[in-house]
């Protein structure tokens, strides 16, 4: 195949040596399969964010640190620079969160260089060699549901411990490789404990975990993981080895936060029908 220009630089560089072909192409980035000596990889190459609306933005980049001030008011203002800034730290949120995911021992694809906005990394396999299928494209019976549904929770707790939440969690972005799941595409990815929107975004990735496999294993869908873990993350008594039931009760006199993050998304959605109305209209 023609190599594109983005991955003609890598070659240029001798990071990779053939690129063999192309694996997906998605909104926000192309996926290629890339030879590097006698290792088989994977070349995300970004594309630019036209398609993520502003709140999109604002919910997952809170608190995300830039380099200087001048960035920081670029960013705010939307000029031409800040967009460009944005979109850099947009795709350097993946690579951090890789290699910060990667050393907590989570099963994400081991990260190994990113050089003009290409991230060169594993390439997930299945038993074949070949690129691993998504969870949606496999079917399942009720014993492989429950088994993949339990140890995904302990991703999750596993990357709640090591400050992350991935923020978009779901069976199109974890891949089913020869050793189990795989989970992927993080560049909107949120610091646990810097962002207002992380609990509401743990029990988001919790909830369609337990909608997905729920539906192979009916059982799953009476559980209630999400404010179970962060109940537990909040008080610090979070570890990757903390048994889970599943069940929640608020305890006496604190705040149903199940419940408080339901009023919240449906005052959020609410707010986003009316916003397109308002734009309808005018």
């Amino acid at each position: 195949m023609k190599t594109p220009a983005r991955l003609q630089v890598l070659l240029d560089e001798g990071l990779i040596d053939g690129v063999l072909r192309q694996l997906k192409s998605g909104k926000e980035a192309e996926v290629f399969v890339v030879r590097c000596g006698d290792d088989t990889r994977a070349a995300k190459v970004y594309k630019a964010a036209t398609d993520r609306s502003f709140r999109q933005a604002v919910d997952y980049t809170e608190n995300r640190k830039v380099k200087n001030s001048r960035q920081a008011r670029a960013m705010a203002k939307g000029t031409r620079y800040g967009r460009e800034q944005q979109e850099a730290a947009w795709q350097s949120a993946e690579v951090d969160a890789l290699y910060r995911l990667a050393d907590a021992g989570v099963r994400v694809p081991q990260p190994f260089h990113f050089f003009e906005g290409v991230l060169l990394m594993e390439l997930v396999a299945d038993a074949d060699g070949l690129a691993a299928p998504r969870l949606n494209d496999v079917p399942y019976t009720p014993e492989a549901a429950r088994e993949h549904h339990a140890l995904l929770l302990r991703e999750v707790v596993r990357m709640l411990c090591a400050g992350v939440v991935h923020g978009d969690l779901s069976e199109f972005n974890i891949l089913l490789a020869q050793d189990g799941p795989v989970i992927i595409d993080l560049p909107q990815a949120v610091d646990a404990a810097g962002n207002n929107h992380a609990a509401r975004m743990l029990m988001r990735d919790v909830n369609n975990l337990r909608n997905f496999f729920g539906q192979h294993a009916p059982e799953l869908l009476d559980t209630h993981h999400g404010p179970e873990i962060w109940d537990l993350y909040a008080a610090g008594r979070l570890s990757p080895e903390t048994p889970l039931t599943g069940r929640y009760e608020p305890r006496p006199g604190a705040v149903d936060l199940s419940a408080v993050l339901r009023e919240i998304e449906d005052a959020r959605l609410e707010a986003a029908e009316r916003d397109l109305r308002r734009g309808a209209a005018s």
